[in-house]
């Protein structure tokens, strides 16, 4: 009887060989959390040095991008009332007649939304006394919710902003919670929920199809808040893109049915950019995965 030695095989590695055997490799890699993490630190790396290369080029713009946000997300605004002034005798007309309202009720609505629209939208713009403005801008548009997210994120930044110019040196705020974050999230929310409507309102075409396929990745990111800022510049970017070569409504003619529906279509996409940008000044917020990150 011939003695053959025993070998115990490895827990969790290769069995060992048998003696006078043929060499065999086994492969011991499968797939590690190694191989996604380093995805994400490169990623996270290229984002980081776009968010750069934006922040460099973009900085003689930094005191004025809240301000140019803010136009963009009230410039519907300024453009209903202009073209209610401009359809002012057609507005009357259709609401008297085929609405049968009151002739004075007519008149009197259409110059309170025209007021309303005209100094609400300034005065957010200005950064004074933000909070009116928004109410009487959302009330003028309560049913239409593409521009509630952006005004909610303008109305959270001026909270910030607010607050520090009443903050003092060494004394602490006792009052005034921090709303600021909850503000921030439910304006990411509602301003992707714009997205979706944008999105699903047009026909399909290779072109919107990708811009969708982007668009809701990206959308993705800004509401969970992970690299909030990467993900509204892309998406910034883009839609300024399309909106310059989709809604060309200066293109058409006054008398062009085509002129409304784009130029609809353009300030509602502005909207949307307003937001971003606001996004892109003040950040995500606490309530979001980049500040997470920072704490842990």
């Amino acid at each position: 009887m011939s003695y053959r030695p025993q070998f115990q095989q490895n827990q969790g590695g290769p069995p060992y060989q048998h003696l006078g055997a043929p060499y065999q490799s086994y492969s011991t890699q499968q797939p590690s959390p190694n191989s996604l993490n380093g995805f994400f630190n490169q990623f996270e790396t290229i984002s980081n040095k776009i968010e750069e290369i934006v922040d460099k080029y973009t900085k003689p713009l930094k005191p004025f991008m809240p301000a140019i946000a803010r136009f963009f997300i009230v410039a519907t605004f300024y453009e209903d009332s202009l073209r209610l002034v401009g359809q002012w005798t057609e507005q009357v007309y259709y609401l008297h007649v085929y609405r049968r309202y009151w002739g004075w009720f007519v008149k009197l609505f259409l110059t309170t939304n025209i007021i309303v629209m005209l100094v609400g939208s300034t005065l957010l713009i200005a950064r004074k006394r933000s909070e009116i403005a928004s109410s009487f801008l959302v009330a003028v548009v309560f049913s239409k919710e593409f521009v509630i997210g952006g005004l909610l994120l303008a109305f959270s930044d001026s909270i910030v902003r607010d607050k520090r110019n009443l903050s003092m040196p060494g004394l602490p705020l006792m009052e005034h919670k921090d709303n600021k974050k909850y503000f921030l999230l439910a304006g990411r929310i509602m301003l992707i929920l714009l997205f979706a409507t944008f999105a699903f309102n047009s026909n399909w075409s290779l072109g919107r199809i990708l811009v969708v396929l982007v668009g809701f990745i990206t959308s993705i990111s800004i509401v969970v808040g992970y690299k909030t800022k990467f993900a509204a510049i892309v998406l910034t970017l883009m839609l300024m893109t399309y909106n310059v070569i989709v809604n060309h409504y200066w293109s058409f003619g006054y008398k062009d049915s085509r002129r409304d529906f784009l130029k609809y279509e353009f300030f509602q996409t502005l909207s949307i950019v307003g937001g971003l940008l606001i996004i892109v000044s003040t950040g995500a917020g606490e309530l979001s995965f980049d500040e997470k990150k920072k704490i842990y």
